[in-house]
């Protein structure tokens, strides 16, 4: 018990200075919902370390395919409710096709959407936050001796 203790607070301080670290560093020029993504993302590296949506490929791939996604639908029409369910549903076929599920990407294209997100956007926040987030888990989790992210590369 107290070897899994002390395993948890590891990990909750390692995702808080993640976190941290992304709200420092990316733009504050879009909604505050941007981080909730990210936040997610941070869950799957810091508790779900070994999973394949955990995973380098998952994490950049899913982020990046459903930012572009997402601001190309809104770019092209618009921001209707409509909008967002279809850019949701492509965002989740090229993951699964692309084997890039990462859940939490899968809220990007909404958020995106919702924030009237131009092409900027895929570097600043979500590159920033993404890169961050990696970096940062690699890091931490070469700190303690036992698990290492990422589990695999591709």
């Amino acid at each position: 018990m107290k070897k899994k203790l002390g395993e948890l607070i590891w990990l909750i301080v390692g995702a808080g200075i993640a976190m941290t670290l992304v709200f420092l560093l990316v733009s504050d020029r879009f909604s505050p919902l941007i981080l909730a993504p990210l936040a997610g993302s941070a869950v799957y590296l810091f508790a779900l370390t070994d999973a394949d949506e955990s995973q380098p490929r998952a994490l950049f791939g899913g982020h990046l395919g459903s930012t572009i996604i997402g601001i190309l639908c809104y770019r092209m029409f618009g921001d209707a409710l409509w909008v967002s369910v279809v850019a949701v549903v492509v965002a989740m076929a090229f993951m699964m096709i692309t084997r890039t599920i990462h859940p939490p990407a899968g809220m990007n294209p909404l958020v995106l959407i919702h924030d009237h997100a131009g092409m900027i956007a895929l570097l600043n926040p979500i590159a920033v936050g993404v890169v961050v987030l990696f970096i940062v888990t690699m890091a931490w989790s070469r700190l303690r001796p036992g698990k290492r992210y990422p589990a695999r590369w591709w």
